[in-house]
């Protein structure tokens, strides 16, 4: 069950962004047959981003609205639409008007995960999102407070098992990856951790630096100043490849924990309401391929400890086909599940 960035997620998003893509070639004669492109945008574009402002995602929202809006002529409007693990916020998407004037940024958890992790939604991620690119590949940290005697995954895990019952873990959400990760951990060692959902990574950071947590899984935008100054311990980052951001801390699979819970990876990504016109998405999309060639861009994403993709509509489908399995067996796992 893994699901590493593979030379094929970044072939497909290089060829894209080298504009050598079959779909983006195809996207074009299809345009040329079709005669002039259809007028788009005519009025201010509305980045939707179901997360508190602040955040990681949010930044990558704000970094690409800006340089959308210098391409397109005219204003991107960020609205923050935070609550309920993401649902409010894309929610309002799917039901606005499909006419590339409204766009999701998002993470993998409200456009993928929620509808393993829900038994009602009031949208089908599979049938009501039109999904646009990933934007980059989303592993995080895992941290804790410096009085958790552990400094490596291996002895964390041990810690955690020596301490059932007495151990309060983090998340900026339920249902978000932090949420999953750390069930899995405390269901696999019989721990019989807390958890503690927050409104973002903000207010879940400071709560583990005040004590109130003793760890949590979490965006290195958010945890590498406290790393750096001590406040916190670095454990290790997820996926199987290190963070350029961190380069010295290594991941919890090179550790020798390579349980899939921590191989795994989510994304940031953009989408729209479903029944967006092609010729839309199609310009849409050549935009942000030349976006993702900006070094502001690329420095921010990578700040954010992301690993820039940006790829094609057709690899984004092709991946979140891939990716579907793995993260209902996560949920499963976990034993996550919500009304």
């Amino acid at each position: 069950m893994s699901n590493q960035v593979t030379r094929r997620d970044i072939l497909q998003g290089l060829a894209a962004i080298g504009g050598t893509s079959l779909l983006a070639t195809g996207a074009t004669s299809a345009l040329a047959q079709a005669g002039k492109p259809a007028a788009w945008p005519t009025k201010p574009i509305r980045v939707v981003v179901p997360f508190n402002a602040g955040g990681a995602t949010d930044i990558i929202a704000r970094t690409i609205g800006e340089a959308l809006a210098k391409r397109v002529g005219q204003p991107v409007v960020i609205d923050n639409r935070a609550g309920a693990a993401g649902i409010l916020g894309t929610d309002a998407v799917v039901k606005a008007p499909a006419d590339g004037h409204t766009l999701l940024v998002s993470l993998s958890t409200s456009m993928l995960i929620n509808q393993f992790l829900y038994t009602k939604l009031p949208y089908n991620p599979q049938k009501d999102i039109a999904l646009v690119t990933q934007i980059a590949a989303a592993p995080v940290t895992l941290v804790v407070h410096p009085s958790v005697p552990a400094n490596n995954m291996k002895e964390l895990l041990a810690y955690v098992k020596a301490n059932k019952g007495k151990l309060s873990y983090g998340s900026w959400g339920v249902g978000s990856y932090a949420h999953l990760a750390g069930a899995y951990m405390s269901k696999t060692m019989d721990a019989d951790m807390t958890h503690a959902a927050y409104k973002g990574e903000a207010p879940m950071i400071q709560e583990l630096i005040g004590g109130q947590l003793q760890m949590c899984f979490s965006s290195a935008l958010n945890t590498k100043p406290f790393i750096d100054s001590g406040k916190l311990k670095a454990i290790g980052v997820t996926g199987k490849e290190r963070m350029e951001i961190l380069p010295k801390l290594p991941t919890i699979h090179e550790q020798g924990v390579t349980d899939d819970a921590y191989a795994i990876y989510g994304w940031v990504a953009m989408g729209a309401p479903a029944g967006v016109p092609k010729e839309i998405v199609d310009q849409l999309y050549g935009h942000l391929r030349e976006i993702a060639k900006d070094p502001k861009v690329l420095e921010r994403t990578v700040g954010a400890g992301f690993m820039p993709l940006m790829n094609s509509p057709q690899a984004f489908r092709e991946n979140y086909q891939r990716d579907m399995p793995i993260w209902k067996a996560l949920v499963e796992e976990a034993g996550a599940k919500l009304d």
